[in-house]
This record gives C-alpha cells, sequence and structure tokens, in this order.
C-alpha cells in the first residue's frame, strides 16, 4: 500500500500540475489554449489505451517490470519538457512520453491493492487511491513556487528528476498478490478460499458484453468531459477572474487534499452502507459542484467548488474498482479497470480541448461548464440505474 500511494502521489500530481505551467507556456510560445491542450490531451487518451495493457501485463507477470518501465518514460517526458520549444516538440514530449509513462498509474496499484484485502477492501482502496489527492495537494503548489523561482524549464527539470528516482525506486516493492509471499489476502481464511476468489468472474470479453459495463462506462465519459476541464482550465479560469496565480494554484491543491477525505471517508462509509449508495452519494456531489460553478466568480466561491468537487471526486476514484470487482469479480480485474480508465481518460482529455476551443472563440468558459454540468447530471442518472451482478458482491 505504501508504494503504490508514493507511484500514485508522483505521477498524478506531475500530471495535475499541467496547469500550472498552462500560463508560463502560453506567455513563452503564444499558442492557442485549445493548441496548448492538445498535448495534455493526447497524454490521457494514451494514459486510458494504455491502461488496459498495464491491468493485463500486471494481471499477468505482475506490477514490478511494468512500473519500472512507466517510471522511466515518465521521468524522461517531464526531463525532455524542459527543453521544448516548438509544438510538436510538447505533444512528443508531453502528448507521448508522459502518455506512456501515466499508464501504469493508476490500474496496476489499485488492482493488487484488491488483490491483497477482502476485508476493508472499499477504505483500503480509498487509502491508496488517495495518492492521487495528496499529490494533487502537493505538487501543483510546489510546482508554481518552483516557476516563480527558477522558471518553468528548470522546474520541469525537477520533477523529472523527482518523479524518475522515487518511482522506479517504489516499483521494487510491488507484488502482485499475497500468494507470492506465501500470504493471504486480509480478512481471507484460508489459501484455497484465496485462490477461488482470484479464479472467479468474467473475463474481459464477457465483461465487454453486459449491459452494466457500458452504462458504468457512459456514466465515467460524462463525468470524464468535466473532470478533465477542471483539472487544466480552472486555474487559466480563475486567473482570468483577476486572482493571483498562486490562489488559483491553490484551487486545484484543494481539490486534491479533500479528495484523501473523500477517498477514504466514503471508501470506508462504502464497507457499511454498500458500494452503491456510496456511488450515488459521490456523483451527486460533483453534479451540484459543476452547477455552482456556473456563478462562481470570486475565489471563495472557487474553493467551495473545489471542496464539494474534491470531496465527490474522490469518493468516486475510490469506489470504481471496488464497483468492477463487485460487477465482473477478480479474474480480469486489471483489464476491465484499464477498459474502463479509457472511457474516463478518453473523455478527460477532449473535455479540456473542446473548453479551450470554446473560449478561443467565445472568449470565455461559460459554454464549457454549462455543457459540463448538465452532463453530469446524465452521469448521475445512469449511476443510478446501475445494478451489481449477482455473485460477485463478495468476490
Amino acid at each position: 500500500m505504501a508504494a503504490s500511494f508514493l507511484v500514485t502521489a508522483l505521477m498524478w500530481g506531475a500530471a495535475y500540475s499541467f496547469g500550472v505551467f498552462f500560463e508560463p507556456l502560453l506567455a513563452e510560445f503564444g499558442w492557442t489554449r485549445a493548441a496548448t491542450t492538445g498535448a495534455y490531451s493526447l497524454s490521457m487518451i494514451l494514459t486510458g489505451v494504455l491502461s488496459l495493457v498495464a491491468g493485463r501485463l500486471t494481471d499477468k507477470i505482475g506490477p514490478r517490470l511494468v512500473i519500472t518501465g512507466c517510471g522511466l518514460f515518465l521521468g524522461a517526458g517531464y526531463l525532455l519538457m524542459s527543453q521544448v520549444n516548438t509544438i510538436w516538440q510538447l505533444y512528443l514530449f508531453y502528448g507521448v512520453i508522459i502518455g506512456i509513462g501515466m499508464g501504469g498509474s493508476f490500474v496496476p496499484m489499485i488492482s493488487i491493492v484488491v488483490r491483497w484485502f477482502k476485508k476493508r477492501r472499499g477504505v483500503m482502496v480509498g487509502i491508496t487511491a488517495s495518492g492521487v489527492g495528496t499529490g494533487t495537494l502537493i505538487m501543483p503548489p510546489i510546482a508554481n513556487w518552483l516557476i516563480s523561482v527558477y522558471g518553468w524549464r528548470i522546474s520541469y527539470l525537477i520533477v523529472g528528476s523527482v518523479a524518475l528516482i522515487l518511482i522506479t525506486l517504489a516499483a521494487q516493492f510491488l507484488k502482485r498478490d499475497p500468494g507470492q509471499m506465501g500470504c493471504v489476502p486480509y480478512g481471507e481464511s484460508e489459501l484455497r478460499e484465496n485462490k477461488t476468489a482470484q479464479s472467479t468472474g468474467l473475463s474481459l470479453y464477457e465483461a465487454l458484453s453486459t449491459r452494466r459495463l457500458w452504462m458504468f462506462g457512459v456514466a465515467l465519459i460524462c463525468f470524464g468531459f468535466g473532470f478533465g476541464t477542471v483539472m487544466v482550465h480552472i486555474v487559466p479560469y480563475a486567473i482570468g477572474l483577476g486572482i493571483s496565480a498562486a490562489s488559483a494554484a491553490g484551487i486545484i491543491a484543494l481539490i486534491g487534499g479533500i479528495s484523501v477525505g473523500g477517498r477514504v471517508m466514503i471508501g470506508y462509509a462504502s464497507d457499511r452502507a454498500g458500494t452503491k449508495l456510496a456511488l450515488v452519494f459521490s456523483f451527486s456531489l460533483v453534479s451540484v459542484a459543476f452547477f455552482w460553478l456556473l456563478a462562481a466568480r470570486e475565489l471563495w466561491m472557487l474553493y467551495v467548488f473545489a471542496i464539494v468537487f474534491g470531496f465527490g471526486y474522490g469518493g468516486m476514484a475510490a469506489l470504481g474498482t471496488p464497483v468492477i470487482a463487485e460487477m465482473f469479480g477478480l479474474s480480469s480485474l486489471g483489464a476491465i479497470m484499464g477498459v474502463t480508465l479509457i472511457f474516463v481518460e478518453g473523455a478527460g482529455a477532449i473535455g479540456p480541448v473542446v473548453a479551450g476551443y470554446i473560449f478561443d472563440i467565445t472568449g470565455s468558459y461559460n459554454l464549457a461548464f454549462t455543457i459540463y454540468a448538465v452532463l453530469s447530471l446524465l452521469s448521475l442518472a445512469l449511476i443510478l440505474r446501475l445494478k451489481p451482478a449477482r455473485g460477485y458482491s463478495d468476490s
């Protein structure tokens, strides 16, 4: 759990610092918002697609080699970002190389924790997934400070060096399941039961043929459009309202910090009240936050948005894997998680580009925020109709 937490925090903390680097890149090169955001979007598309590959590899060979390779790509990408001078370099270094590295940022981490815990699975996944929020809380303000002192190029060198060293080191402590150490999952009384649980469930092909997966996938797509836009454009949006860059970076940090509480508390609640109820609550909070954002014009209002959105988003992140385990079992957990991440990351890649294009044309984010608020309601409606499969609720 500790190694998974560290890897998750470093990878996603660096990724969600893109919005902090956004304005310095625009100021130096004069690119449009849509074109600059496109590199981030390409990275997220590759993150989703390669998460499926990373999930399948983790199911077969374990996470150590997978995460070591991802750490090398990720660190190299950020180091190369310090040398960017043209738009194609931005797309190659950030969009492709960092995107490859991010392929191992979530699915392998969460899938192995699910295998290590049968009892208290929700809260343990929540703690591990809170690495995303912790990284988002810490790294954007640090990146903003580094940029103000050293400039964006040196800042990327520092981020790349830290990511390369710490991720590859942490990867050496990862193991796919407790059976590799002669142990059984926490809460599992006999090894025989563990082997049965590991082999029970639908294959990836069988899961793809179910209505449940596609309903859940569309809900994630609707959420992903707005989530990606928030993580890329909320800092430029706040700066456009006359808020300082440091305070604007604090919005992203607050989302990350509050999401830690959401992951742990809602994960904990799901172990007692049920995953479905906890998931509905999380999606409801996100929808409320998007509609609040439509009226947010002052810093305190943006902080309120960050609190509500961060808590709801944190709960969603913690519950995604337990929901998949309940619906489809554990035998192809990593691969199915990879598919769902393609849904959310694909939408998260397209949403910021659309929002940037709308801003380039209209000079405002209002239309984009309205569209994503409506989509958040649609995602909530789909989650309300979602039902787990019989026979896997205890897997």
